[in-house]
Formats: C-alpha cells, structure tokens, sequence
C-alpha cells in the first residue's frame, strides 16, 4: 500500500508540474524539468534534513521512470484535458496527500517526534509545489492565502490520532489521503481561504 501511494504520489506530481509548465508554454525540455523537480523536489529536502543520502530517487530508478511516464503521459493528452486549471488541480490534490503520509512515515522510521513528522510530512508535500512555482514564476501556492499547506498539518494529526487508536496502516493511509485531497478539492471549490496579513 505504502509503495503504490508513493508511485501515485509521483506521477501526481510530475503531471502537476508539467501541466503548469505547459500552461507557461515552455519547451518540451523545460517541461520535462520542471515534471521532475515537482515530483522529486519535496522528498529530496525531506532526504537531506533526515541524513538519508543519496537521496531516494537516485537509488531507486524507478521513481524517475515513473516521472517519464507522467511527462509523456501530460505531452500526450494534453488536448484531452479539457480544462487545465481542473487537471492541474486534482494532480496537485492528490501528490498533496500522498507525499504527506509519506513525510509523516519517513519521520516515524527514523524515530522523530509526531510533531516533527508532521512538519516533514508537510515539507515533503509542499516544497517540490514551491519549486514549481518559483521555476514558473508565481508566487509559491503554500505563500498564498489558499488552504494548502495547512491541510498537511491537519492530515498528520488526523494520522497520528488514528495510529494512537492503532488503526491499520493501510486504513491510516486511506483516511489521512482522502481526508487531505477532498478538503483541498473542496476549498477550492468552495472558495476557503485563510485571512491574509495586510501592512495598514
């Protein structure tokens, strides 16, 4: 279960992020690169700040065959995809999810505190979204006032209170997931945003 979230989790986000960069009108190279710093870039700090080096998609390859075949698959159905912003969304939604749960079971592994594993959970499915944006020239989703980032925070809470319960892993999984990509779906939707800070 743990391992088909992370291959969802990583197409979710290369298809995410060559969305975006389609909708810049970038070539086909920058594309590419911006699908993989999507996909990769969250997981690699979250790598980086545990000591767990080389980091996990330069030992495991199938990671980056997984964003080749995002990339592809964005190139190719590019005109099915009827309405970008929507498209883009949903993939957000769900690497959002996914990269989350596994932030939160990196951390665990390595014996953090659960309020670090929800910061690493949070770190994870965030900041390849940050370096998306930055590459694409917007200013950063988590930076805004969308409920974004904040459901990750929520989400590791949900997911500690149901471990505390001893649920199983697959149902912490599922429940922590869903939990995150139906309340993103739906504050979009639903317009929910967090107050912003004005310099009056």
């Amino acid at each position: 279960m743990f391992y088909l979230l992370e291959i969802i989790g990583t197409m979710a986000f290369a298809m995410s992020g060559a969305l975006t960069a389609m909708n810049k009108k970038l070539d086909p190279f920058g594309v590419f690169i911006i699908a993989f710093v999507t996909a990769v870039g969250g997981g690699t700090l979250r790598d980086i700040m545990i000591g767990r080096t080389p980091v996990g998609w330069m030992l495991e390859l199938n990671y980056v065959y997984i964003i080749v075949i995002g990339f592809i698959l964005a190139i190719l159905f590019r005109k099915k995809l009827d309405q970008l912003r929507t498209s883009l969304l949903l993939f957000d939604a769900v690497g959002l999810g996914v990269f989350t749960i596994i932030g939160l079971e990196k951390g665990i592994l390595v014996g953090l505190n659960p309020i670090i594993c929800v910061a690493l959970g949070t770190i994870t499915a965030c900041f390849g979204g940050v370096i998306r944006d930055i590459l694409c020239g917007e200013i950063p989703v988590i930076f805004r006032k969308e409920i974004y980032a904040t459901l990750c925070i929520f989400g590791g809470i949900v997911f500690f209170l149901l471990r505390h319960l001893q649920f199983d892993n697959d149902i912490l999984y599922l429940v922590t997931s869903v939990f995150i990509i139906s309340f993103r779906l739906m504050a979009v939707k639903f317009k929910w945003y967090l107050p912003t800070v004005e310099n009056k």
